[in-house]
């Protein structure tokens, strides 16, 4: 067998969940997989030993940390093909420092999230989540006038041109809405391109749509980006939706909101994260909340493996890697 010697790194069961036989059987065309059984701890008996040959590693959720002491191990190593989003809890500066090339599968986690957020802006401006709770209970306090309910020009506002951000962009294009972004690395002309318009400052943004999604980074300098005085500045009846980071919303200042009444939200991710049994928010006719369940789930997962297979794929064939991850970037992704 030629090509590169590979292993996996990531929890037990997702080969065979995750990677479908098809996928695992190209992957074996390109190489030699050393052991099928995925590393779950690289202090483990057989580690050192798989380590020692591997060229290829190909992580997953529960992937350990690249550690100085792992990449000692590991010195063959040239390509560390992540099948999902971030990979800041898996890489080290020693992976940076030996230049070994790293990938990862965030584009693909990016389609059902955006296609998450797209859906319920639609249900969202045209009243869909707030009906049915009037339909349980007339008495609900609902922040809904039906005449201002629908899809025709109303304003969507996007926090973050990330990877989501931008799809999100893109898959509401169709739709006779007015789109405008939120984004200092975004240039004017970038947001024209992808079918936007740029808003200089988040306030002004906040103040003037009928939805405002959240899709920035979780770095430093987005960390509570959303507070009281800019949720504040949404218009009465206007929708919060966050499929990014609680870190990025003070979350005193949000559930203050919401529990007033004044405004929606849509929560895929909540602090604490999942919201215990009986909490507030929960119970609220105004707050749609679900699970952290916008990312890959069941056969999406696929979608994931399918962009790891193909940049190990691409790797063996000595081509250059479709979705690098460089060490420069870490302080602006998610």
């Amino acid at each position: 067998m030629t090509g590169p010697k590979i292993a996996f790194a990531m929890l037990d069961g997702l080969i065979g969940h995750t990677f479908t036989p098809a996928q695992i059987e190209r992957i074996g065309a390109v190489g030699e997989i050393i052991d099928p059984k995925p590393l779950g701890s690289f202090d483990e008996d057989r580690a050192a030993a798989v380590l020692a040959e591997t060229e290829v590693l190909i992580g997953h959720w529960g992937c350990p940390t690249l550690t100085p002491e792992v990449v000692a191990l590991a010195p063959e190593l040239r390509l560390f093909a992540y099948a999902a989003g971030t990979v800041k809890w898996q890489v080290t500066d020693a992976v940076w420092a030996r230049d070994i090339v790293v990938t990862s599968a965030a584009a693909a986690n990016a389609v059902p999230v955006a296609e998450y957020t797209v859906a319920m802006v639609l249900l969202a401006n045209k009243g869909v989540l707030l009906f049915r709770e009037w339909l349980r209970d007339p008495t609900a306090k609902v922040p809904l006038d039906p005449s201002a309910v629908g899809n025709y020009r109303r304003r969507v506002g996007v926090i973050g041109a990330s990877m989501v951000g931008r799809r999100v962009i893109e898959l509401l294009a169709p739709y006779d809405l007015d789109v405008v972004v939120y984004d200092p690395y975004l240039t004017a002309d970038e947001a024209e391109r992808l079918g936007a318009e740029k808003v200089e400052h988040l306030d002004d943004l906040c103040a003037s749509v009928d939805i405002l999604s959240l899709h920035a980074p979780d770095v430093d300098a987005t960390r509570g980006m959303i507070g009281a005085a800019q949720l504040a500045a949404l218009r009465d009846g206007a929708t919060f939706l966050n499929t990014a980071r609680p870190a990025l919303v003070d979350t005193a200042a949000l559930e203050a909101e919401l529990v007033s009444g004044r405004i929606a939200g849509i929560l895929d991710v909540t602090d604490p994260d999942p919201l215990p049994n009986g909490h507030p928010l929960l119970a609220l006719p105004n707050v749609f909340v679900t699970p952290h369940v916008a990312g890959a789930m069941g056969n999406e997962l696929h979608r994931l493996a399918e962009l790891a297979v193909v940049e190990v794929e691409r790797h063996a064939r000595g081509e250059e890697p479709l979705h690098p991850v460089r060490r420069e970037d870490l302080d602006r992704i998610a």
